[in-house]
């Protein structure tokens, strides 16, 4: 049997499509999503590719709902630094982070492509800037944080997004349940300053930190259903139903 592309209302993932169905595909809608993750411990409760794993699903949703292309993950981001090591952490530097998604950028771009969303769920500033300083010759290059979304409003014992806490945890539970556990995880609460210098990269994850930062003990399955619809919302209707060309999400 003859493999004819994925079905309507399927996630166009590029690396399982023929050139002929992309370039169907792109003279349709000329936008490709690239999920940006990262290889990083989030506590002792949560796998390392938690954020990967957000934004995949993110991803495939995405380009199923709108019938938009879907790269290939980027598995590894600028990690932050700890004080103690982790088994399993793979990170890459910022530079080449950039380096790496001009060099994709650019190859994809000649081929069709004439905007870019970037979908990434690590709020470490080094990882943030190497995606928002890539470059193209004409294509619109669009960063998306999905935990840029306010939260507060549905989390208990925390007012924003950390790292492997409440959000993380209960958006896990919700996504990939067989992977957490949550007899394993440790509270571990910082200063709102702490908490701003850690994200800039000033400030490593302690040592008697489990690897995670917030409240995951609060986490929830129902709580991770809210957390995932409400942000998908926000960013369907920023950046993929009426996108602006000055927009950001």
């Amino acid at each position: 049997m003859s493999y004819s592309g994925p079905a309507a209302g399927e996630p166009k993932r590029i690396k399982e499509m023929r050139p002929d169905d992309i370039a169907a595909a792109l003279a349709s809608d000329a936008r490709l999503i690239i999920p940006v993750g990262t290889c990083e411990q989030h506590g002792r409760h949560l796998p390392l590719g938690a954020d990967t794993i957000i934004v995949e699903r993110m991803a495939d949703d995405f380009s199923a709902e709108f019938g938009i292309l879907r790269a290939p993950t980027i598995e590894y981001g600028v990690n932050v630094e700890t004080e103690r090591g982790f088994a399993g952490n793979a990170s890459v530097r910022k530079k080449t982070l950039h380096r790496m998604l001009n060099d994709l950028l650019d190859t994809w771009e000649l081929t069709g492509v004439k905007e870019f969303i970037l979908l990434t769920a690590h709020e470490h500033d080094p990882h943030q800037e190497a995606l928002a300083t890539v470059h193209t010759t004409a294509a619109r290059v669009r960063v998306v944080d999905v935990f840029a979304v306010d939260l507060h409003q549905l989390l208990e014992g925390q007012t924003e997004p950390m790292h492997g806490d409440e959000v993380d945890t209960s958006v896990l539970l919700y996504l990939a349940p067989q992977l957490v556990r949550l007899d394993l995880a440790e509270d571990y609460m910082m200063s709102r300053d702490e908490v701003r210098r850690y994200r800039r990269g000033w400030l490593r994850i302690p040592r008697d930190s489990s690897g995670s930062i917030g409240k995951p003990s609060l986490a929830s399955a129902a709580k991770g259903a809210a957390i995932y619809s409400h942000i998908m919302e926000k960013v369907r209707m920023r950046v993929f139903v009426a996108p602006g060309p000055d927009d950001t999400a």
